[in-house]
């Protein structure tokens, strides 16, 4: 994925330096567009103190906002305060990016959506592993047609820890392998089915599997766990050609040149050699924050705009209403109401 960079050096104000906003903090001002940092606790501001000691530390947003120099606010405050900052900032005529889950409930994420259309603003979401290498280049494969058509994805995403007792696994997860899932296929699922354990807080669950369909016949599994004996992080990819698998863990991506042949009217495997596929070790991090100043200093497009960030919500909206119906059929028509059927048999 190339980034066309612009004379213009956007200023960017990032709010929250928490658990992931140091990250971003430490990335944006490495980038050289880091104009200020935003929070309202005294552990984060002092935390932003140690890190970038020349960069202005405020404990309230609404200086920031009401300055013109500031040119888009990059926000990674907990996902119930979302809809607000990314609102305020919006209106303050500021370009914005938001960490995932864009907001909790769906009707914000929709009218954030369209108060930047209206606003003439750019809203990015950040599906971090969009911007991946790796991603990147299975994306690449396909579009290529190396695969031929795609017919199933799974992804496990497996550990023991990053125990949440304020949000379930789905939802801490799972936005990741849904927003690649979407990307790699290029189409939106038709139906959605989550069944998931709950073992450690009541009413949270610790580990889900996820069903998508899609219309053309094709699915995909989501696996994942906080409750796992060892930390897993991998997608398989099957087309009716080849095949491509890549370990997060051990940074491989391989080619698997193997798929299934029809003779005399039984499915025979066709196996062969696998081969190590070459990608770029920048960091997703590193490319995500150019990519959203990229956009800010040219006005254009992101690659996880607010509509993608609006599937993935949906998506794991479904996904909730289903593993709270046990199992039940959830038909996803994006932007319609869903219709919650249940499994037959």
């Amino acid at each position: 994925m190339s980034n066309e960079h612009n004379e213009v050096t956007p200023k960017i104000a990032v709010f929250g330096c928490g658990g992931w906003g140091k990250n971003i903090v430490r990335t944006v001002n490495k980038l050289g567009y880091l104009a200020a940092v935003i929070d309202p606790s005294k552990q984060g501001r002092a935390t932003a103190s140690e890190m970038v000691p020349d960069v202005p530390i405020f404990e309230s947003a609404a200086e920031v906002l009401a300055n013109p120099e500031i040119d888009a606010v990059m926000i990674a405050t907990p996902a119930e305060t979302h809809f607000g900052v990314a609102k305020d900032a919006i209106l303050a005529g500021k370009d914005v990016y938001v960490e995932k889950p864009m907001t909790i409930d769906l009707d914000e994420a929709k009218s954030l959506v369209d108060l930047a259309d209206a606003e003439g603003r750019i809203l990015m979401v950040g599906h971090l592993l969009e911007y991946h290498p790796a991603i990147c280049k299975i994306e690449e494969l396909i579009q290529a047609g190396e695969l031929g058509n795609v017919q199933y994805i799974v992804s496990n995403r497996l550990n023991l820890g990053k125990l949440r007792t304020e949000e379930n696994v789905l939802w801490s997860f799972a936005p990741h392998d849904i927003s690649v899932i979407l990307r790699l296929m290029n189409a939106v699922p038709t139906e959605v089915v989550a069944t998931g354990g709950t073992f450690l807080t009541p009413g949270i669950a610790d580990t889900t599997l996820t069903q998508l369909a899609f219309e053309n016949g094709a699915r995909a599994h989501v696996f994942v766990s906080w409750l796992h004996p060892f930390k897993e992080q991998k997608l398989v990819v099957v087309g009716d050609k080849k095949m491509v698998t890549f370990c997060d863990m051990t940074k491989e991506l391989v080619l698997h040149d193997q798929h299934v042949d029809w003779q005399e009217g039984q499915p025979v495997p066709v196996k062969g050699d696998g081969v190590n596929v070459e990608f770029s070790d920048e960091m997703p991090l590193d490319i995500e924050c150019q990519h959203f100043a990229d956009c800010v200093a040219n006005q254009t497009q992101a690659r996880t705009d607010g509509r993608n960030g609006l599937r993935v919500l949906t998506i794991l909206h479904d996904a909730q209403r289903s593993l709270d119906a046990n199992g039940e059929i959830v038909t996803c028509k994006l932007g319609d109401k869903k219709e919650v059927t249940h499994v037959a048999g």
